[in-house]
């Protein structure tokens, strides 16, 4: 396929243009968290002089050390569990395909039809009876099962492309169907899994509705569901909120600038497969 020079400076300005789209809030969050505490800011408006301070007071409003400390633990009981489990659905789906699978790989189609906001009232009162209410494991545990339906459906699209010569030579030597599994279709899946394991760290970094009903205490949630309590306290301090939420905001960032590459990668080698 042939690209003139037109069409590459066209291709060029729209993604100029769409990537300025992008970067305009997160600079406007940044000019207005520098301005004078308990101010109004108007606009982009640089501040004559730039409170930096203004991220040390929120680091310290907001007690961001117990904020980061519970977030990770919450991460560390939903990531790894979810890409486990999601790892061996997807391969029984998408590689050993067991009577019934077709059955099954819809209903978890329909799971991504299912709205977090749907389910809050119901998860409530079950979580309740559960006597786990106001603890972490409020936000784990059903954090693991609503990623599901996409985890799985995305780990089943990585396995159904997985050649059927390498299943079948590894029988031919005697291997069993967990050491296919873990021996030859997890080491050639780890892109799926690396891009898997980072959607889900920013889903549930990210994930406010459920940590702002199911606990109470903001030390307890995850870093964006204490964002919550520290607007209710800071909502009429502009410049101390959007430095707040700046710093609620840099971890996601720095995870995603780090792994890009990873991430990009497996997306290109699926479209090559399909």
């Amino acid at each position: 396929m042939i690209v003139n020079a037109r069409e590459k400076w066209s291709g060029r300005v729209l993604l100029v243009v769409l990537m300025l789209v992008i970067l305009l809030p997160f600079v406007s969050l940044f000019v207005t968290a520098l301005h004078e505490p308990g101010t109004y800011p108007r606009g982009l408006e640089w501040p004559e002089t730039p409170h930096w301070e203004n991220f040390g007071l929120a680091f310290q409003s907001a007690n961001m050390l117990a904020l980061l400390e519970s977030s990770l633990l919450i991460e560390l009981g939903v990531v790894p569990i979810a890409v486990f489990i999601a790892t061996l659905a997807g391969f029984a789906l998408g590689h050993l395909k067991p009577i019934g699978s077709k059955l099954v790989f819809i209903v978890f189609l329909l799971g991504l039809t299912l709205p977090f906001e749907g389910i809050i009232t119901p998860l409530y009162f079950q979580i309740r009876e559960l006597g786990i209410l106001n603890t972490r494991w409020a936000i784990i545990l059903p954090l693991i099962g609503l990623f599901m339906p996409f985890a799985v459906i995305w780990m089943r699209a990585h396995f159904v492309t997985m050649p059927a010569d390498l299943s079948e030579a590894a029988r031919v030597d005697g291997a069993t169907t967990w050491q296919l599994f873990w021996r030859i279709h997890v080491p050639l899946s780890i892109p799926a899994l690396s891009s898997l394991a980072i959607l889900m760290f920013l889903w549930t970094w990210n994930q406010f509705l459920l940590a702002i009903v199911l606990v109470d205490d903001p030390a307890k949630r995850t870093m964006a569901g204490a964002l919550g309590a520290f607007q209710g306290r800071y909502g009429t301090d502009i410049p101390l909120l959007c430095a707040g939420s700046l710093l609620i905001l840099t971890p996601t960032l720095i995870v995603f600038l780090v792994f890009q590459r990873q991430f990009v990668f497996a997306l290109m080698q699926g479209s090559l497969k399909g």
